[in-house]
C-alpha cells in the first residue's frame, strides 16, 4: 500500500484533481480532512494553489499542515517567503490565513497526538512519505495555519 500511495503523490494529475473542487466550493465533500492552500509564487507572484491533507485541528482558527516532501516542497518555499495565504476547508471558501513554521518540540507534540489518535493511519503515513522521499515523518516539517477570525 505504500509503494501505491508513494507513487500517487508523485503523480500530478491525482495530488491536483481535487483543486477544481475547492475552486468550486465543493471542498465540503471533503469535510476536513483536506484543504485548498493558496499562496504566492514567491519568484512570479502568481497565485498558486495546492491540496494538502491537515494533520491537527487544535482551535477552529487554527490547522496543522505537514510538508510531506520537506523543505523543497514548492509551497512550503513559497510560504517561508509570504507567509500570508488563503485557506479553503470544509464550507470555508478562501479565508485570509498566515502560515508559520512549528517548533520542534510543538511538532513532536502534535505527531504524538496523531499517532495516538490514528495508529493506522500514522503507521501509513510514515511509510509513504519515507518511500516518496526517503524522510522520516519526525523530520517532515509541520506549518501552522491561522485562519482570520473575522472571516467566513
Amino acid at each position: 500500500m505504500a509503494d501505491l500511495g508513494a507513487k500517487l503523490l508523485r503523480n500530478r494529475w491525482f495530488v491536483r484533481a481535487p483543486i477544481g473542487l475547492f475552486r468550486a466550493r465543493l471542498g465540503f465533500l471533503f469535510g476536513g480532512r483536506l484543504l485548498l492552500l493558496e499562496h504566492r509564487g514567491r519568484t512570479s507572484g502568481r497565485p498558486r494553489y495546492v491540496t494538502l491533507e491537515t494533520v491537527a485541528r487544535p482551535t477552529p482558527a487554527t490547522i496543522v499542515i505537514a510538508s510531506g516532501f520537506g523543505a523543497t516542497a514548492q509551497w512550503y518555499r513559497n510560504l517561508q517567503a509570504d507567509p500570508h495565504c488563503f485557506v479553503s476547508i470544509g464550507f470555508r471558501h478562501r479565508v485570509p490565513a498566515r502560515a508559520r513554521d512549528l517548533t520542534p518540540d510543538e511538532a513532536k507534540t502534535i505527531l504524538a497526538e496523531y499517532k495516538r489518535a490514528h495508529p493506522a493511519a500514522y503507521r501509513e503515513l510514515s511509510r509513504v512519505i519515507e518511500q516518496a522521499t526517503g524522510t522520516s515523518i519526525e523530520d517532515v516539517p509541520l506549518v501552522e495555519l491561522t485562519l482570520d477570525p473575522g472571516k467566513p
